[in-house]
């Protein structure tokens, strides 16, 4: 499975080691920027939690390899500490070497080339120095889906999103007993107090039996920090997540000295879950530069020499580093209570609720309580708390109280607050005077798991008491610690009376409800749901529509740093925000990060929802601002609008979709602006439109739509990552309706496409009675493409597939029809969904037309969704079913996915089921014919033994004509057959199986496909009106590429010649690959033919068309023959600059049935260029001696011409048609044919027999030079040959020079023999 390695090393070592796969490249990374003044780095790290701020060290970064026990690595080494750093300088987040590789293998790379960003581990190049530390086989290793060998997993890694990232993921997890996989991380040293972490991980599986089960028997993961003695918790996953890639965040606080870090999956017995980690990013982990800086009016000097704003001194952190803003001396005359003993001169009013002392040892693990106190950092430090009390009724509040201080102008307090568990717990601090309460600073919602710095500031001119109250809200825990109060807050002597206000009644609501201003209860769930549920509206009063002139209107500012949001108002003119604003202002935490403002809880909302602000923001140098909506339920949080600005000033009014959302959601505003300048940012004026969840668009019945005005009826499912694109085409091709106009697009290789799905849907459409024909344009394009469906929704059952298509079909528009069934009394939705299965390449979807009636006799069927109409008669009985779950004989996969999941229409010929002589049928609906031929392709299997035979008939007026019958089949593939139909009305074609009496057998059918046109003979084609039964493999273990279909036209994305070969222009069809994405995630690109009989003396021919550069490329173009006696290469040729259409001619010959194969491989990557074919020509019985006139080019189609006849020599007419081997040579003898004239007619007089035999004597001269000068031409070919310094020829439309050796046909390049 998975390889062993451990890491050594020292002082300036280079650790590596050789892959057990193919070999991998690591990218060059860019070159960070220095240490100095702190800028914001704008990289990818929007989708990271925005930004990557500050700390990004010096020096070159060159991503390389390192190992880690139980991997598959990539190729490459990780130099470390080349500067012989002292123990104590490695790994503190600080880069002591030219190069940072004293940073290098600490559980980050001093760099991540694809992110951007400083001290991160991607796993893209190594494991980091992870170490899998389990004692059992329930562990973790590194690997990356295409290798998916360890179970489920993701489908992509987070950070570049394919199946060729890597991660680290868990393996064999236990069937019976509750397990534990650790992971732990090399030793660091010297935590900073703004020290953050991030990661990404992904939780793929399920439990079984998880109704009921309470939060231990769920599978967990922990990050946790091993300090000292000590193991103390960080972080917890959610008790409720979906699958998919989700964000952890965890604060570990200043530690000194070593530490490491700890990641622990738990799971419960019979829990097939598996977790996945990607992107472990340290952030402003470095403690303040060492060294003497100029410091600010506002700031003193720490011993160490860095500068430090002065209200940051005597606050219960150790910002400096060395604690030196916490010395005794100078903090002598602060007042700090850490509760470590008791309540200090604090005074608890009394409850229910009242605050608790206590510790996270005797709370224990669940996850709301604190992890560990501020003070100490420890589990066994003592802080207060409050909990949430099923029991009890909403809005007990629990009460601190200070002593009375004198009234004063420099009294201050900082505390440490603790909010997680739930969005609605409250945390205020106010102070009292004359039995007045004054609120000073508010806290609500969920902060994370972790400590947060607050600070209040007290100018009052009475004497007065602090008084600090704590609600938590359903699920949710509030605490407090580290209670510091400054030398200004002095004590009042005198006891003046000064009494708390006296609390407010209880509510009369439960704790599940939510009181309206006129004292009624509802259901909490109602408020801010978008429709008023209060007699008086209240209920929708704080939901998060305001101008902010009366207040937040229910936003609450939850960030955690050193910027947080607050009303403000407008002091200069502004065209786009009045009066009052949010405003993003300085705060008082101790984190370096954006500022967050939070809506309360809303929805579910509808899908015409939007969200509409006014906004202004002035960065500089760098910031910006963004929209995230976070559903608590799944612990996701989605990106929906963002805007960046590099040192301007920006305005305006935005529109933002929301959409349909089934859940309460909450809408972020996240900003970050370097404050320190003249940097701003603001918002106002805002509002939800249309977001009640039965509001009708105004379109929602338009169903047809050609996109060009919008999205009519159709509107994005916003809920997953991975979107549908309103655009005109961003080099993929133009849309369908006029060449220049909208489509809607989806590009699965775009960065951060996580999302396995992305859907377009309808709203709830009225009841249908009579069914409707539903047809669209589609486009399914690239090497590597996933899956489109079309689906029906009814409204409270299954969703039903009415239509489904997988893998490249060309980067053309083809056309496709469903019907919509009637749905009785029941409302529905239609959905056109992609499937994230691919990661190269891009879908389309353009003019859906609805009309009435069901959909006529379908052009093409895969039987993946339904049987297509094809009804079924006689004594045996034709059925759809799949391998996995059919109940009648049949072929072990399908033909369309290759997959045994895939559905075809089977019927089963033994002897009980279909007697000898019986038949079953299967009749198509009729078919209008559009021209007058047309062309029926289908796919058959008949099982081996006695499976009976198939006939295939022409129906018309009720007579029958039969056009194909076959009873034998060499092996056990689908093959493909097809017929001409020149029909002169409506016509039926009827599939028969006859019984022949044996034990067992079947007969199947699939991928049943009608065009314009006659047929082609088998395997031959020229691309105008399809593949022609040509197809690429989609066998995933042959890590191959699927060969693309297009016309001339350029793409950028798809490059290829700008004409065809056939036509001879740019509107001409052909077969073409980019070789530039050959690489790890598959080295080769095949084509293959239909299976083909055995063949003793037939000939292939083809023109194929190159353009790589010769210095890029160690690749080749290859023809081989496989069938079950094995694999021969026939024919290939090597990478080379274009030369226009070039010919080929090659002998085939197979002892049994066989499939030619066209195959692009590369030994090595990059290789950039492209490969195209055109016109393939298979000829059987009449081998490639064979030479007619050639064709001219771009005249006709291929297979509209005669057919050569055997014995080319005696041959009267000149195969109209046929190739000609312009400069080639026949492989068989070596020797050039050339075909003879017409003979003329017998003449009837003596002269005219004289005439006749002079004319014959000088042709047969002309003949014998001819042959004479062919032989002295192979001769000194012979002798270039033997020299090897063949030429190939520079005629555009030649013939390569060919030979055979071995078992191979060689082209020869410039440079020499290729074998």
């Amino acid at each position: 499975m998975w390889s062993a390695g451990t890491v050594t090393g020292g002082e300036g070592v280079v650790l590596g080691k050789m892959p057990l796969r193919a070999q991998y490249l690591p990218q060059q990374g860019p070159k960070p920027r220095c240490p100095g003044k702190c800028h914001l780095q704008v990289t990818r790290a929007l989708h990271h939690l925005l930004w990557a701020p500050c700390l990004v060290p010096c020096g070159v970064f060159s991503p390389i390899v390192s190992l880690v026990a139980r991997t598959v690595l990539p190729s490459g080494s990780v130099v470390v500490n080349s500067c012989s750093s002292v123990a104590e300088q490695l790994c503190n987040f600080i880069c002591d070497c030219s190069d940072c590789s004293d940073e290098n293998q600490c559980g980050y790379l001093r760099d991540s080339a694809v992110l951007g960003t400083p001290f991160t581990c991607d796993f893209e190049d190594s494991d980091c120095g992870w170490q899998d530390v389990g004692t059992s086989m329930y562990g973790w290793v590194r690997g990356r889906a295409s290798l998916a060998m360890w179970g489920m997993g993701p489908h992509s890694d987070h950070t570049v999103g394919t199946d060729l990232g890597w991660f680290l993921v868990t393996m064999s997890p236990p069937a019976k007993t509750t397990a534990t996989a650790w992971l732990r991380s090399p030793e660091m040293r010297e935590a900073a107090a703004t020290c953050e972490i991030r990661a990404w991980y992904h939780l793929s599986g399920s439990c079984e039996s998880t109704q009921g089960l309470n939060q231990t028997e769920r599978p967990v993961l922990r990050l946790a920090v091993a300090h000292k003695d000590e193991v103390v918790e960080l972080w917890q996953s959610p008790e409720h997540s979906s699958e998919g890639w989700h964000q952890l965040v965890a604060y570990p606080g200043r530690i000194m000295e070593q530490f490491q870090l700890i990641f622990s999956l738990t799971q419960p017995p019979t829990c097939g879950a598996e977790v996945a980690l990607d992107d472990i990013m340290f952030r402003n982990c470095g403690l303040p530069e060492v060294g003497q800086q100029a410091c600010g009016a506002q700031e003193s000097r720490c011993h160490r020499g860095s500068c430090l704003a002065q209200r940051r001194f005597c606050d219960g952190t150790d910002d400096c580093g060395d604690n030196s803003d916490e010395g005794t001396a100078q903090c002598k005359n602060f007042t700090q209570c850490s509760f470590d003993y008791d309540l200090c001169d604090w005074e608890m009013a009394a409850g229910p609720p009242v605050w608790g002392r206590n510790t996270s040892l005797n709370l224990g693990t669940s996850y709301s309580i604190p992890t560990r106190d501020h003070s100490n950092n420890s589990r066994a430090g003592f802080f207060l708390h409050v909990s949430s009390d099923p029991n009890a009724q909403a809005g007990g509040t629990a009460q601190l109280s200070s002593p009375t201080f004198q009234a004063t102008n420099s009294c201050s307090l900082v505390l440490y607050c603790h909010l997680h568990g739930s969005a609605t717990s409250n945390l205020s601090i106010s102070y009292v005077t004359n039995s007045t309460k004054h609120l000073m600073r508010e806290r609500t919602g969920d902060l994370g798991s972790c400590w947060v710095r607050e600070r209040v500031d007290f100018n009052v001119t009475d004497p007065f008491k602090v008084l600090i109250e704590g609600v938590a809200g359903s699920g949710g825990t509030v605490a407090i610690d580290d209670l510091i109060l400054s030398q200004g807050c002095v004590k009042e002597q005198e006891k003046p009376l000064v009494t708390l206000p006296s609390q407010a009644g209880a509510s009369p609501c439960a704790a599940d409800e939510v009181a309206c201003d006129s004292g009624d209860c509802i259901a909490a769930e109602l408020a801010c749901d978008f429709a008023d549920t209060c007699a008086d509206g209240s209920d929708e009063k704080r939901c998060g529509t305001t101008t902010f002139e009366s207040g937040a209107g229910g936003w609450h500012d939850v960030s955690v740093g050193q910027l947080r949001w607050g009303l403000q108002k407008v002091t200069e003119s502004d065209i786009f925000l009045t009066g009052t604003f949010l405003a993003l202002q300085t705060g008082e935490g101790q984190m370096v990060g954006p500022a967050k403002a939070r809506s309360p809880p809303l929805g579910p909302s509808g899908p015409s929802c939007t969200m509409e602000m006014s906004y202004n923001i002035h960065s500089d140098p760098q910031g910006f601002l963004a929209i995230s909506v976070a559903d608590h339920t799944t612990g996701t949080t989605q990106l929906v609008w963002q805007t960046q600005h590099r040192g301007s000033t920006a305005g305006g009014h935005v529109r933002v979709p929301l959409g349909e959302r089934s859940r309460a959601f909450q809408v972020e505003l996240l900003a970050l602006v370097d404050l320190q300048g003249s940097a701003s940012v603001g918002v106002d004026n805002v509002t939800f439109e249309q977001c009640y969840l039965d509001v009708v668009s105004p379109t929602a019945a338009e169903l047809s739509c050609n996109f060009e005005r919008g999205m009519c009826g159709w509107y994005q499912d916003l809920s997953s990552d991975f979107k549908w694109v309103h655009s005109t085409g961003q080099g993929q091709g133009s849309d369908h309706t006029t060449g220049s106009g909208y489509f809607l697009s989806v590009d699965s290789s775009v960065p951060w496409s996580h999302g396995q799905r992305a859907q377009l849907l309808t709203s709830l459409q009225e009841p249908a009675a009579a069914p409707r024909c539903l047809s669209f344009w589609y486009r399914l394009a690239g090497p590597q493409i996933g899956t489109l469906n079309l689906k029906l929704w009814p409204e409270g059952g299954e969703e039903v597939v009415l239509w489904t298509c997988r893998g490249t079909q060309g980067s053309l528009w083809h056309r496709a029809w469903a019907t919509l069934p009637s749905t009785g009394q029941q409302r529905y939705q239609v959905a056109f969904e992609v499937l994230h299965d691919g990661f190269l390449g891009d879908v389309g979807l353009d003019d859906i037309t609805q009309t009435a009636g069901p959909c006529g006799a379908k052009l093409s069927c895969s039987f993946e969704v339904e049987g297509c109409g094809l009804a079924a008669s006689g004594k045996g009985t034709w059925q759809r079913q799949s391998n996995s779950t059919g109940t009648t004989a049949g072929p072990v996969a399908d033909h369309t996915t290759g997959t045994s999941t895939g559905h075809y229409m089977v019927v089963n010929t033994g002897r009980v089921s279909l007697p000898a002589g019986h038949t079953a049928t299967l009749t198509s609906q009729p078919y209008q014919p559009s021209v007058s031929a047309q062309c029926l392709a289908f796919w058959y299997q008949l099982s081996a033994g006695t499976p009976g035979s198939l006939r295939v008939f022409v129906e018309q007026s009720r007579v029958r004509r039969k056009v194909l019958s076959m009873s034998t089949m060499e092996g056990s593939n689908w093959h493909r057959s097809h017929v001409t139909v020149q029909p002169n009305g409506e016509w039926q074609v009827v599939f028969e199986a006859v019984g022949a009496g044996g034990d067992h057998g079947y007969i199947a059918l699939d991928d049943l496909h009608m065009s314009e046109g006659a047929c082609p003979k088998p395997a031959s084609c020229d691309f105008e009106q399809g593949t022609c039964g040509w197809s690429s493999p989609s066998d995933p273990r042959l890590h191959s590429f699927a060969w693309g279909w297009k016309s001339g036209i350029t793409l950028a994305k798809y490059p290829g010649p700008e004409q065809d070969h056939t036509l001879g222009t740019r509107n001409g069809h052909y077969m073409h690959f980019d070789t530039s994405v050959l690489g790890a995630r598959g080295t080769s690109a095949l084509l293959e033919s239909p299976p083909l009989p055995a063949a003793t003396d037939s000939c292939l021919r083809f023109w194929y068309h190159m353009d790589i550069p010769e210095h890029l490329s160690s690749g080749e173009l290859r023809v081989t023959l496989h069938g079950t006696t094995g694999q021969r290469t026939v024919w290939s040729v090597a990478g080379h600059r274009s030369r226009g259409w070039q010919g080929a001619v090659v002998p085939v010959q197979s002892p049994s049935e066989f499939q030619i194969s066209f195959e692009i491989s590369t030994r090595r990557w990059p290789m950039e260029g492209t490969v195209a074919l055109d016109d393939i020509m298979y000829s059987t019985r009449v081998g490639c001696h064979c030479s007619p006139e050639s064709p001219v080019e771009g005249a006709g189609k291929l297979g509209q011409g005669g057919v050569c006849s055997s014995g080319c020599e005696r041959s009267t007419q000149s195969c109209p048609g046929c190739w000609a081997e312009a400069g080639g040579r026949s492989l068989g003898s070596g020797s050039s044919l050339t075909a003879f004239p017409p003979p003329a007619e017998k003449p009837s007089s003596s002269f005219g027999s004289f005439v006749a035999e002079v004319v014959l004597g000088v042709l047969l001269a002309v003949v014998i030079v001819a042959l004479v000068a062919a032989g002295g031409w192979y001769w000194l070919k012979q002798r270039r040959l033997a020299s090897r310094t063949l030429i190939e020829s520079n005629s555009s439309q030649g013939f390569d020079n060919i030979t055979f050796r071995d078992d191979k046909v060689i082209i020869s390049s410039r440079e020499g023999d290729q074998s």
